[in-house]
């Protein structure tokens, strides 16, 4: 079976969301796929029908089973991967929402994700994080 988001035709949208409790951001770190064991934010791609509120709900509900309250956007990134070729072999464009935690305990979808922990922002720096994570994050706090 083919990949449908390889060689894309046009950039996929996708959403984020950085989930502040106490003090703290919930990050994951990938298990498959081209950010494996990179920690992130919890997210995906939108869906025909689906609002990018409604998105990423339903995204961070299925990779870590937890409710949040998205408050606005902390920002966007773009993931552009390119082939040997200089082809672009992968293409999103990121919506990260500043999101408050409502309810839940963290527990990863094991297909995706090897790891879902809340994590002090000043820790971010130590860890292998995708690119412009601590800014996406500091961000988000000073929307909450």
């Amino acid at each position: 079976m083919t990949d449908p988001r390889a060689y894309p035709d046009r950039p996929f949208l996708a959403v984020s969301a950085a989930i502040l409790r106490d003090g703290r951001v919930l990050i994951i770190r990938r298990a498959a796929g081209l950010a494996t064991g990179i920690y992130t934010l919890p997210g995906g791609v939108v869906e025909a029908g689906e609002t990018l509120t409604e998105a990423v709900i339903r995204e961070v509900r299925e990779e870590t089973a937890i409710e949040i309250e998205p408050v606005e956007l902390a920002g966007y990134r773009e993931m552009i991967q390119r082939d040997r070729d200089g082809k672009a072999s992968r293409h999103f464009v990121i919506l990260c929402f500043a999101a408050r935690w409502l309810s839940g305990e963290p527990v990863p979808d094991l297909s995706e994700i090897s790891e879902a922990v809340w994590r002090h922002p000043d820790e971010l720096k130590s860890l292998k994080t995708t690119q412009g994570l601590a800014e996406i994050v500091a961000e988000a706090m000073t929307k909450l």
